[in-house]
């Protein structure tokens, strides 16, 4: 059973925003390990406010303790399908089965060529990381 889960979401300068909101959840929830996704592997597939925002995410975590681990998409990938091509939706698809009273109902409807990403395909990737960080360290099997 997932505790909680959701989007955050900052209006103007989202970049101090989003690290007062990590900061502040880091002080709630008191982790041991964050989960990240690493946007510094080459083809950069992240915007450099993005990138930038992952490092100081990542420095703000190690400096209050936090440690850190980092996945590229293409190890989440490989992770949930063993030739690692599945699709980001389809890794929705398997997550919100794997959670059905949980994340079901916020899977959105697949993403056709012309319209954006639902903002709800967020919880899904980072249910992605975290379930990939599970596997690695052998809690328990995906599936």
């Amino acid at each position: 059973m997932l505790v909680d889960w959701g989007v955050k979401s900052i209006a103007k300068d989202k970049n101090t925003g989003s690290i007062a909101k990590v900061e502040a959840m880091i002080a709630h929830y008191q982790p041991d390990v964050m989960v990240v996704e690493n946007t510094s592997i080459k083809p950069f597939r992240r915007f450099p406010r993005i990138r930038a925002l992952s490092k100081r995410i990542i420095r703000l975590a190690e400096s209050r303790g936090v440690t850190v681990i980092s996945f590229s998409r293409e190890q989440v990938r490989r992770a949930f399908f063993a030739d690692g091509q599945g699709t980001k939706y389809a890794l929705a698809e398997m997550i919100a089965k794997r959670f059905p009273d949980e994340l079901s109902f916020r899977l959105p409807p697949k993403r056709r060529p012309w319209m954006t990403e639902d903002s709800q395909m967020a919880i899904f990737d980072a249910m992605a990381l975290v379930l990939a960080f599970r596997l690695k360290r052998r809690e328990r099997p995906i599936a």
